[in-house]
């Protein structure tokens, strides 16, 4: 099997491939017909209710996050999906009968939109740290990325479908879909053999054990470096659903169906990254602040496409280092994270990158109805840009990167920064830590014997 499949060759997996991909495909029809719902069907809709319909889905993940994340360290990691997927389930079905009834108004899609907020923020960082029970820690990096390839073509298929289905029959039935695709990932859960998967430690019950997390991150420049970019890019520059429907309705007077073929075109470059995402084995915080630069460079020239075709042919660019910033972001700081503090770092880094967008989506909405379509993408251009600027200029002054290379035998580069240091500073405590406590038991020994 090729290295950008590798991670299929796990029974486990496989299931939770073909099951996330159903229901991720139906999320994302949801999502186009959500925002087509508010955006020119309800009568109280326009682009700041999108956006605070968006807002509204994603404010539980700064409140949440960081005892969803002891949870995820704490509970049975499966067994907490079944219950979110389920959730998530039954608050589509909800509002797909308001819908189709005849009864939805506004205000329900803001109420729906905060309890399906909530669940994801439950959902959130145990669907992150269960990838790595599933696969053996060397194969997580592809893991990461086939779970992106998987959400990105669904990304794909399911705007050009949601789009093609409003027109054909409205976005009642497609909220009703999305319910019944949950059920894919349920299924996938249930069939696991459970006696494969590679169980992390579970973090035992204590007090200030989500203040122990925050700690941990404090400690971890990288991380907070990686978390203050996708944190500014995630809220100005990542409202593709909020963004690419003003773009479609008012800066070029289509209609649903050109809405979901951006997002559809959008999601051949996120598939793209996705594929040489899985094939990466070591992403490095450099990549994560060099991708969100190219991401802010192409979106600010999308911004200026005279044209509907040419602004759609850009979102492959922009959808690839998107979701290359993205990938990277998520493997690095999984990757060099304890695996019983996973659940809280993951969650901490969830809150930042999703619970931004409470804060950003209205003030591109805002922007969007103010100054016109257009500028609701240039400023997550011009945002994007600055802070991988700063970003750059900051670790270039404040990290002692370290590098060496060998000719001898195979060459290499060997690159040390603060990730690789904060490792080995672990490990130096650790075998610290060990000899203290032998030279303890020794010592009670020699004095049990005298």
């Amino acid at each position: 099997m090729s290295r950008t499949f590798y991670s299929l060759r796990y029974f486990n997996y496989r299931l939770w491939f073909v099951g996330a991909l159903v229901a991720n495909i139906g999320t994302w029809m949801q999502r186009v017909a959500q925002d087509w719902l508010v955006l020119a069907i309800l009568p109280e809709g326009s682009g700041f209710a999108v956006g605070i319909v968006t807002g509204l889905q994603f404010l539980p993940m700064l409140l949440l996050s960081p005892y969803a994340g002891l949870l995820a360290d704490r509970l049975d990691r499966r067994k907490m999906l079944i219950a979110t997927q389920g959730s998530m389930g039954l608050l589509a079905a909800g509002l797909g009968v308001l819908v189709l009834t005849e009864t939805a108004q506004l205000w329900h899609v803001y109420v729906f939109a905060l309890l399906l907020g909530v669940v994801a923020a439950l959902d959130s960082p145990v669907r992150q740290t269960f990838v790595a029970e599933m696969v053996p820690a060397a194969d997580l990096p592809n893991a990461v990325g086939l779970n992106s390839t998987s959400f990105n073509a669904a990304r794909l298929i399911g705007p050009g479908v949601a789009g093609l289905l409003i027109a054909a029959v409205g976005p009642g039935w497609i909220f009703i879909i999305n319910a019944v695709s949950f059920a894919a990932t349920i299924f996938s859960l249930t069939l696991m053999r459970t006696r494969e998967l590679n169980q992390l430690p579970h973090a035992t019950r204590g007090k200030g054990q989500v203040r122990e997390g925050i700690a941990y991150v404090r400690r971890r420049s990288d991380i907070i470096t990686i978390l203050v970019v996708v944190g500014v890019v995630g809220a100005f520059g990542l409202n593709f659903q909020l963004t690419s429907a003003v773009m479609a309705r008012e800066a070029f007077g289509l209609g649903a169906g050109q809405y979901g073929v951006l997002g559809s075109i959008l999601a051949i470059g996120s598939l793209s990254g996705a594929l040489m995402a899985a094939r990466r084995r070591n992403p490095r915080v450099g990549l994560v602040i060099a991708a969100a630069l190219a991401f802010g460079v192409t979106m600010g020239l999308q911004a200026l496409m005279p044209t509907y075709e040419l602004y759609a042919l850009l979102c492959i660019p922009v959808g690839f280092f998107s979701l290359t910033m993205m990938t990277a972001a998520n493997t690095t700081v999984q990757m060099s994270t304890e695996p019983a503090m996973r659940g809280r770092v993951m969650s901490l880094y969830m809150m930042v990158f999703l619970g931004t967008t409470p804060l950003g989506a209205p003030i591109v909405g805002w922007v969007a109805e103010a100054f016109g379509p257009r500028w609701s993408v240039g400023i997550g251009a011009i945002a994007s840009i600055l802070v991988a600027v700063v970003a750059a200029l900051w670790a270039k002054r404040s990290w002692d990167v370290e590098v060496r290379y060998s000719l001898l035998h195979r060459p290499h580069l060997v690159m040390t920064g603060p990730r690789e240091r904060f490792a080995r500073e672990a490990e130096r405590a650790e075998r610290e830590q060990t000899r203290a406590a032998l030279a303890a038991q020794e010592a009670r020994h020699g004095s049990e014997t005298a």
